[in-house]
C-alpha cells in the first residue's frame, strides 16, 4: 500500500510520456490505476494490424488512428475522473521546447530510436526535468533513471553505430547472407522499383550496349513492345548471369576467394518449367496491394521452407511480373517495406539466387524477413513489467528519494536466482560532451571537406542536432530557423558548399567552433585539428570526431536477436541497433571497459555487511556482457551477427 506522503506526490504530479506503444499502453494503464491523474501523451504513430497482439488499449477498429488519442480514451473508459491530454505529433516539433518540458514533473520514455531519445535528454537536461527511460525487446528489458547533476544523463554512455558493409563486398564479393540481402533489398530491389534517378552500384552495363556512347541503353528500363516475361527473364540473366561473368573477369579478385558460378535463366527454367509459373488474373480479386502474392500465386504455403534455386527463380520472376501487373503505379516510389508480402519475396528469392551463385546457403522467407526487416517478436508479458518499473522508479523521482534510485534490468535468464536485477546509477560522467560540456576535437582536411560534410555527418548524424547553428567566434557560418531573411537563406546555403578553409571566416586547424542546438537549448565547443588523409574503409565520413560517448561498430547476426534502444549503464552496456521506424527497436547488449566518472555501481538491495559480495556480482554481470535492451514496442527489434550463424548459438543474456 502507499503511503499517504506517496498517495499526494502522486495525485499532484504532472507527468509526460513520450510513446504510447508497446510499453506506453501498458505505462498509461499503470500510471492511471496508480493514482496518477495529470498525464499527457506524445506519439506520432497511427495504429496498425500488427500492434494489436501486444498494444492492448488498442482494437482493430482503431487502425489508421492515432495512438496517443485512441490510448487516452481507453484509459478514461475505466479512470473517467483523471485528466490524460493526447498529442498526435513528433516530440521533436517545435512546440515542444523546453518551455513545454519544463511544466511536468517528470518525463517517462516508451520510445522507438536513438535519435528521439537524445533529444528527450537534452530537453530534460535544459528544462531539469528528471527522465525515466526505458525499453524492451523479447525477454529483455531496463529501466534508467536520469536526474540532472545526481545521475549521468542518456548520453553519458557508449551508443554502438550498426554494422554497415563495403560497397565493393556487397556488389563483388559476398561471403555471407546478409550480404545477399543487403544486395537485393537496397540495390536491386531500388534499382527496379524505386527512384531511377538515384544512384545506384547496378549500373552495369549489358553487353550489346555501347559503353563508351553518352546514350548506351539502361539495362533495367523495359524495352518498347517488350512483355513482362522477356523483361523478367532479360533482368534475370543480366543480374545473376552476365554481371557474374564481368566480375569473374577480374582475375585477381578470385586468387584467394571461390569463385562463383554465372546463373541464367535457361540453365535453371526449361520453357516447359517456366510455363508453371502463375496467372496474374486469377489472384488479387482485392484492391489491397498488400494482398498480392508471389507465394500464393504460385501455390507455396510455408514460409519456413527453404525454397529450391528453381523455386526461388520462380517467385523472382512472378513478384517482377505481379508489381507491373498489379502495382505499376507504384513502381518508381517503392522503397522496401518489411510489411509489404511482394517486396519480402522479391528480396529473398533474389539474395537467394545470389546466394545460390556464390556458394552460399540459402535461407527461406521467413528467416530472410528477419534480416531484412530486422524483425524479433516482442514479449507482452516485459512490456507490463517494464511499465510496473517505470512507474516505481517514477515515484521515488516524485519523492526526491534520491538514495534508492535504481536502474533495473529483466533478464531472459536467472542471474543468482534474480530476474530482475537493480542496479544503483552512476553519477554523471565528467567526460560527457552533452551533460558536462567537455570539448570534442574533429579530425579533418579543412582544405577538402565542405561545411555540408560538417553539418550533415557530424552535427546532425553523431551529435544529433535538429536546428544547428555554427559559430566561429562571433562569425555565424550556418544556421537553421523559419525565422531567418530570403538573403540570409540563400548566405548559408552558399557557405554550405564552401570548403572549411575558404569559407568567410576560415576554418582550418586550431579553429575552435561552437554547436547550438536552439530547440534542444543544448550547444558544445568542437577544435578542428587538421588531418591531410583518411583510410576511406575504416573512416569513410573522411572526418574523425572525439571525445564523444560512441562505442565500436555492432557486428550483424541476422539469427541472434539483440535488444533496443540507447543505453544509460555500463554495467549493463549497450549495444544499440538502427529502427527503421516505429515497430523497429533498437537493443543493446552490454560489457564496456570503460567506467565513467563516479562511484562503482553495484547491485541494490544489499546490508553494508555483504557489499563486497554485491559488488563482485555486479562484476559478474559486467564479465558475462549482460544484454541491456531499450525499445519502446515491439514487433521489431534489429538483429545482427555474421549472416550464417547456426540458429543454436543464440546469444543468451546470462
Amino acid at each position: 500500500m502507499a503511503s499517504q506522503q506517496q498517495l499526494c506526490v502522486i495525485e499532484g504530479a504532472k507527468v509526460l510520456m513520450v510513446g504510447a506503444g508497446g510499453i506506453g499502453c501498458e505505462l498509461l494503464k499503470t500510471l492511471a490505476l496508480s493514482g496518477f491523474t495529470n498525464i499527457h501523451i506524445i506519439d506520432m504513430d497511427t495504429i496498425e494490424v500488427s500492434n494489436l497482439n501486444r498494444q492492448f488499449l488498442f482494437r482493430k477498429s482503431h487502425v489508421g488512428q492515432s495512438k496517443a488519442k485512441v490510448a487516452r480514451d481507453a484509459v478514461l473508459r475505466f479512470r473517467p475522473q483523471i485528466s490524460i491530454t493526447p498529442y498526435h505529433a513528433n516530440v521533436k516539433d517545435s512546440d515542444f521546447n523546453v518551455d513545454f518540458f519544463k511544466q511536468f514533473n517528470v518525463v517517462l520514455n516508451g520510445l522507438d530510436n536513438l535519435d528521439a531519445r537524445r533529444h528527450v535528454n537534452r530537453l530534460c537536461l535544459a528544462a531539469d526535468v528528471p527522465l525515466v527511460e526505458s525499453g524492451t525487446t523479447g525477454f529483455l528489458g531496463q529501466v534508467t533513471v536520469h536526474v540532472k547533476g545526481k545521475t549521468e544523463c542518456y548520453e553519458c554512455q557508449p551508443k554502438p553505430t550498426p554494422k554497415t558493409y563495403p560497397v565493393c563486398t556487397i556488389t563483388s564479393t559476398p561471403s555471407k547472407f546478409v550480404h545477399c540481402i543487403v544486395w537485393a533489398k537496397d540495390l536491386l530491389f531500388a534499382k527496379m522499383f524505386g527512384d531511377k534517378n538515384q544512384d545506384n552500384d547496378l549500373n552495369v552495363r549489358s553487353g550489346d550496349a555501347s559503353s563508351s556512347s553518352e546514350h548506351a541503353e539502361d539495362v533495367f528500363e523495359r524495352r518498347k513492345d517488350e512483355d513482362i516475361e522477356q523483361y523478367g527473364r532479360r533482368i534475370y540473366d543480366h543480374v545473376f548471369g552476365y554481371n557474374i561473368e564481368v566480375a569473374l573477369s577480374n582475375e585477381e579478385t578470385w586468387k584467394n576467394r571461390n569463385r562463383p558460378k554465372p546463373i541464367y535463366y535457361r540453365d535453371i527454367l526449361p520453357e516447359e518449367q517456366s510455363q508453371q509459373n502463375g496467372n496474374v488474373d486469377k489472384i488479387c480479386a482485392t484492391d489491397d496491394p498488400s494482398s498480392v502474392s508471389a507465394m500464393i500465386s504460385l501455390g507455396l504455403k510455408n514460409a519456413q521452407d527453404v525454397w529450391s534455386l528453381i523455386e526461388n527463380s520462380r517467385i523472382f520472376l512472378e513478384a517482377l511480373k505481379l508489381f507491373f501487373a498489379k502495382r505499376e503505379k507504384e513502381i518508381g516510389n517503392l522503397s522496401f517495406d518489411k510489411d509489404d508480402q511482394l517486396a519480402v519475396e522479391f528480396v529473398t528469392a533474389a539474395a537467394n539466387i545470389r546466394a545460390a551463385s556464390f556458394g552460399i546457403p540459402l535461407h527461406s522467407l521467413f528467416e530472410a524477413k528477419g534480416i531484412a526487416g530486422n524483425i524479433v517478436h516482442a514479449v507482452a508479458t516485459t512490456n507490463a513489467i517494464i511499465a510496473g518499473l517505470i512507474v516505481i522508479e517514477a515515484i521515488k523521482v516524485l519523492q526526491s528519494d534520491t538514495k534508492n534510485y535504481r536502474m533495473t534490468y529483466c533478464l531472459e535468464h536467472p542471474s543468482r536466482k534474480m530476474l530482475l536485477m537493480p542496479v544503483e546509477p552512476f553519477e554523471p560522467n565528467k567526460s560527457c560532451y552533452v551533460c558536462s560540456e567537455t570539448p570534442l576535437t574533429l579530425e579533418v582536411n579543412t582544405q577538402r571537406s565542405k561545411l555540408r560534410d560538417f553539418v550533415d555527418k557530424i552535427v546532425k548524424a553523431k551529435l544529433g542536432m535538429n536546428f544547428p547553428l555554427v559559430m566561429h567566434g562571433a562569425a555565424l557560418l550556418y544556421e537553421v530557423g523559419d525565422d531567418l531573411e530570403e538573403d540570409m537563406v540563400a548566405n548559408y546555403a552558399a557557405n554550405l558548399e564552401k570548403v572549411l578553409s575558404e569559407l568567410p571566416s576560415p576554418v582550418t586547424g586550431g579553429t575552435m567552433l561552437t554547436v547550438e542546438d536552439l530547440q534542444q537549448e543544448f550547444s558544445c565547443t568542437i577544435n578542428i585539428k587538421h588531418r591531410e588523409e583518411f583510410d576511406e574503409e575504416k573512416e569513410p565520413d573522411g572526418m574523425l570526431l572525439s571525445g564523444w560517448t560512441q562505442a565500436s561498430p555492432v557486428v550483424k547476426n541476422e539469427k541472434a536477436p539483440i535488444g533496443n534502444g540507447g543505453s544509460t549503464s555500463n554495467a549493463l552496456p549497450a549495444v544499440q541497433l538502427d529502427a527503421e521506424d516505429d515497430d523497429e527497436l533498437e537493443v543493446l547488449p552490454v560489457g564496456t571497459d570503460t567506467v565513467p566518472a563516479g562511484k562503482k555501481r553495484k547491485l541494490a538491495g544489499s546490508s553494508n555487511a555483504t557489499t563486497s559480495g554485491t559488488s563482485s556480482v555486479a562484476d559478474e554481470t559486467r564479465n558475462h556482457k549482460t544484454q541491456e535492451v531499450l525499445d519502446d514496442d515491439d514487433d521489431d527489434v534489429v538483429m545482427l551477427g555474421d549472416g550464417n550463424s547456426d540458429s543454436s548459438k543464440k546469444r543468451k543474456l546470462l
